[in-house]
């Protein structure tokens, strides 16, 4: 229903950080135990603030029918507090609450008897009994908050909690407004306990939570709005959270405006080791990306029945013919790579190369043997999953480029694992192997050897298609060339790339995006970022 992931408040204050379930606790009780703000302030902050986002989004919302459905923990607590702001309204409010009051303590219950003092209603659903005879008041709901499991949660939906949230999901033309994050997702890895709730708008408090961006989660969060509850700027500046969100204010100024006397030699040559007869699409693709990011040169080394294929397509790109036999690259090539290397800037290899052993022989050696960033994609990273230790052999910075099955190959686990826990998969990699790991996919996560990481949230689906990855590549060949730093370049290169597809898609709507009609608009999309 939701399927599009929309943040729509920019932390200026709090930069782009985002965290887990553990790590926004631990925030929340740094602030009330280090800086004194009491715990029930934090919450009424919480819970007038989705009530104002409430308001605002749904301006009818005095005239509305809304249900609140509150759990028994802090979560329910906040949708008291949004209940007892929208009655306070005017709005016709009901409270649902999955538990006896008896079980509900600390601040929620004194928000809890807040609502009950002013009028308001609450009813208590205990069993499944208790749940049909509220099935009036479901059925005439015209919006739902959701209130009932937040961030806290670990373990799969079940019991009353499933039956409530496949009631309410089946109430498909019924708004949703998910307090923190819609119950049934994971707040740390996206997952999807058991059963969840597909919202509408989610209002998550303090800072974004993994689970708002990593898929299925982000397809449940609906429109994101990050509420400010009063944790302190300084408390999470001074508080170590590796994880990020990507904006495009991170990359002002990154590329430098030329100088007058410039030329292709200042721009750095890029050798890309790419292409095979059949696939001779994806080095075209990938040497036309690397010069409209700015690489001064390039040169294509490819077998040598491919080479004549790829130099007719490529009009400002060299090209080199390579030893090869009937299935593609010859070992006896290496020699001629090695040489080719001597007064490049970059080395990239991968797209299109093709899977054989003589392909493996010669990725290993060059990973060991040459001194330059290396970008390493698609077959080259098939063929290094037989070895992906040799990586630590090497004093250069690598940017290994994987999508999940390529990524499970490297690991050693299936792509259901990967896309289980893409941020956990990407960071241990990262750390093994001493190397950047863009791990593609919606969205994409670049991790860095020390812990640090970030998730991407441009692009969409309708990126879905051939060569995308080929782009990407060159891409980041044609930062690397100018000088630009790996992590810099990794991370400019995945945002622009999907900065670029939102921009045609918002032109001419969700229809399939090519790959060369990202590459055509880089230059575009890179002035945004040339200081």
């Amino acid at each position: 229903m939701h399927s599009v992931f929309r943040l729509h408040k920019k932390m200026e204050n709090h930069g782009m950080h985002i965290v887990n379930a553990k790590q926004m606790r631990e925030l929340d009780q740094a602030t009330i135990a280090t800086i004194g703000i009491p715990g029930i302030v934090l919450m009424e902050n919480a819970g007038r603030g989705t009530a104002e986002y409430i308001l605002r989004t749904f301006p009818a919302t005095t005239r509305r029918r809304i249900v609140v459905l509150c759990g028994r923990g802090n979560n329910g607590g906040d949708g008291f507090v949004i209940a007892r702001c929208l009655y306070a309204t005017g709005a016709r409010v009901c409270a649902i609450l999955l538990a006896e009051k008896a079980r509900v303590q600390g601040d929620a219950l004194v928000n809890r008897n807040a609502f009950d003092a002013i009028g308001g209603q609450t009813i208590e659903v205990h069993t499944e009994k208790d749940l049909k005879k509220i099935g009036s008041e479901l059925a005439h709901a015209t919006l739902f908050v959701d209130a009932l499991l937040g961030t806290g949660l670990a373990n799969e939906v079940t019991g009353l909690y499933r039956c409530l949230i496949k009631t309410i999901g089946a109430a498909e033309h019924v708004p949703i407004v998910a307090v923190d994050i819609p119950s049934g997702i994971d707040a740390s890895t996206g997952q999807v306990l058991g059963y969840a709730l597909r919202a509408h708008s989610t209002c998550t408090f303090g800072l974004p939570k993994y689970g708002h961006m990593l898929y299925p989660g982000a397809a449940y969060t609906g429109n994101l709005n990050v509420i400010d509850i009063g944790i302190p700027s300084n408390l999470i500046a001074k508080t170590l959270l590796p994880g990020n969100l990507q904006d495009l204010s991170d990359f002002s100024g990154t590329l430098s405006t030329r100088t007058g006397d410039t030329h292709k030699g200042d721009c750095g040559h890029v050798l890309l080791l790419a292409g095979s007869v059949g696939k001779t699409g994806a080095a075209v693709l990938s040497a036309r990306a690397a010069m409209r990011c700015g690489a001064g040169l390039a040169t294509v080394a490819t077998s040598e029945k491919a080479q004549p294929h790829i130099a007719a397509q490529l009009l400002e790109v060299m090209s080199v013919p390579l030893p090869d036999n009937d299935d593609g690259l010859s070992y006896t090539a290496l020699q001629k790579i090695i040489g080719l290397c001597a007064d490049k800037t970059v080395l990239a290899m991968g797209p299109g190369l093709g899977n054989t052993d003589a392909v493996a022989a010669i990725v290993k050696a060059l990973i060991t043997t040459i001194q330059l960033p290396m970008i390493i994609d698609a077959d080259a990273l098939n063929v290094l999953a037989r070895e992906p230790q040799v990586l630590t052999q090497t004093n250069s910075p690598v940017i290994l480029t994987p999508h999940p099955g390529e990524m499970a190959r490297l690991t050693g686990k299936t792509t259901k694992q990967i896309q289980a826990d893409r941020v956990g998969a990407a960071c241990a990699l990262a750390a093994t192997l001493n190397v950047i790991i863009v791990l593609k996919g919606a969205h994409s996560v670049i991790a860095a050897p020390d812990g640090h990481h970030w998730i991407n949230i441009s692009g969409n689906p309708a990126m879905a298609g051939a060569g995308m990855g080929d782009a990407l590549t060159g891409m980041i060949a044609g930062l690397l060339a100018q000088k630009i730093p790996a992590l810099t370049a990794a991370r400019l290169a995945v945002f622009m790339h999907g900065r670029i597809a939102d921009k045609l898609v918002q032109e001419r709507g969700p229809i399939p995006i090519l790959a060369s009609e990202i590459i055509d608009r880089m230059p575009e999309g890179l002035s945004e970022c040339t200081a």
